[in-house]
């Protein structure tokens, strides 16, 4: 595979010059940096037995900012050029004006690297990618004659940064990633029903191309839409709720998540502002963000302020201990960044985001949880969700659940959503399971118009009285 080679201070735009239009950009300001992005992206998609697209991206620029108190002048510009430096310097200079700021500490510098700094789109040839998509798609036809339609995707990226720091030290990062996805389409008796599956990280894409890999997520993704063709509708009401370990974390990256981002608890507008050091969660509840996990989807070796990722406790035993912070928002609530400032892409301002957002386990069997479920649903699998920040209600729906009654896992439901609100789901937990699990790596999150990869993970969980919506029976 090659390596990425980023060298954006060349002839139209040396490093000395932009260092020194930086520091005119950030005088008198409490902090600021420049911001240099390559970032290159393909993506194929084979669809009803032919690739449908075959797309590749490309782009470049930098974002400069400064920073004082609450304020931020922010510029970017696609020309790495000294003249839209200046002029990106002279905007970013309106917000901050001439006063005098106390400049922040620079960020502690890191030699981790978390990932490879190899080139997915490059390790493998385009024919290559695109004779392993016809295989999954015949592949997925052959385990069943039911089978009426296959999407699959390999979809590969690396975005190269550069953060000049006023101080005159610079931090880069190379920041591979590639995914698979797969969703089959079944019809028995004039039903249709589908199933997906998807995964990748911060990896090439050698360990996702070779058949054991894809024809695991093809079985996968047959067997839940075969389990969605036998559904029933859903019943609704308040009831208990298992959920699975690994991706249903997606419940807890929204509706708990968020509410522990700096800026929202800054601002008074989370449902956890004022709670630190108080109990909001069951006991044995322990939540952490890692933006160091090795190959992780959410992983960062740093942040895009150029801050080391962490391993950061924001629920232990119940209590809250921690927000995720940026180095603004930090700063501001007397603190110091977490590794959590994120943006993405140069043409966007960094805020507080998470990583890999999960919880521990405990000690009670998985088994043994959905046995203590009298009546209830089992969830394992989850779709598109909603959360209001403000007052932490989600809601949810299931792309796989089932019914328990008596602690016996009975038919699979259709239509089934989970509706609550974040703090009272935390209060309500009543088991938690030994099977912590990371998610397969499929995470976006969106945030004030902007998308960046992260993970999610917990154990097996029981969550008493949450409202079901479905189909009343």
């Amino acid at each position: 595979m090659s390596r990425a080679h980023f060298t954006p201070f060349e002839a139209d735009l040396d490093r000395e010059t932009a260092l020194s239009v930086l520091r005119e950009a950030v005088a008198g300001a409490d902090d600021g940096e420049l911001f240099l992005e390559r970032r290159r992206s393909e993506a194929l998609v084979f669809d009803d037995g032919r690739l449908k697209t075959a797309s590749y991206d490309a782009a470049e620029g930098f974002g400069l900012r400064a920073v004082r108190g609450e304020v931020a002048g922010y510029a970017h510009s696609t020309e790495l050029s000294e003249a839209a430096l200046r002029r990106a310097a002279e905007t970013a200079r309106l917000a901050v004006g001439d006063g005098g700021g106390t400049w922040a500490d620079a960020p502690q510098a890191s030699n981790t690297r978390l990932y490879t700094d190899e080139d997915p789109i490059a390790g493998h040839a385009f024919p290559v990618k695109v004779d392993t998509l016809r295989e999954i798609d015949a592949y997925a036809r052959s385990l069943d004659s039911r089978v009426v339609q296959v999407s699959a995707t390999i979809a590969a990226s690396i975005q190269e940064v550069e953060i000049l720091r006023p101080e005159g030290h610079s931090v880069r990062d190379v920041r591979p990633m590639t995914r698979v996805n797969v969703s089959v389409i079944v019809e028995q008796d004039g039903r249709r029903e589908s199933g997906g599956v998807g995964g990748g990280g911060r990896i090439g894409l050698d360990g996702m191309l070779p058949p054991e890999d894809w024809q695991a997520k093809v079985r996968e993704a047959l067997r839940i839409a075969c389990v969605n063709l036998e559904a029933v509708p859903a019943p609704a009401g308040v009831m208990d709720v298992v959920l699975g370990p690994g991706w249903p974390g997606i419940l807890l990256h929204e509706a708990i998540g968020h509410g522990l981002e700096g800026d929202f608890n800054r601002k008074g507008s989370s449902a956890f502002a004022g709670l630190m050091g108080q109990q909001i969660a069951a006991k044995g509840v322990t939540v952490l963000d890692d933006g160091t996990i090795p190959d992780r989807r959410g992983s960062i070796s740093v942040d895009d302020e150029g801050t080391p990722s962490a391993r950061n406790v924001l629920i232990e035993d119940g209590v809250l201990v921690g927000y995720m912070q940026d180095r603004q928002n930090g700063r501001l609530m007397g603190g110091a960044s977490t590794g959590n400032g994120r943006r993405q892409s140069y043409a966007h301002i960094p805020m507080p985001r998470m990583t890999n957002t999960y919880m521990l386990g405990g000690e009670a069997a998985p088994g043994d949880i959905v046995a203590d479920l009298k009546d209830g649903i089992y969830a394992v699998g989850f779709g598109g969700g909603q959360v209001d920040i403000t007052n932490g209600k989600f809601v949810f729906s299931c792309t796989e659940a089932y019914r328990v009654q008596n602690g016996k896992i009975g038919a699979p439901l259709k239509g089934a959503t989970l509706i609550g609100d974040g703090a009272t789901a935390l209060q309500k937990i009543r088991a938690i399971g030994n099977d912590p699990t990371l998610d397969p790596g499929m995470g976006n999150c969106g945030k004030q118009g902007q998308w960046v990869p992260v993970g999610v993970g917990q154990p097996t969980l029981m969550i008493g009285g949450l409202t079901v919506g479905g189909a009343a029976t």
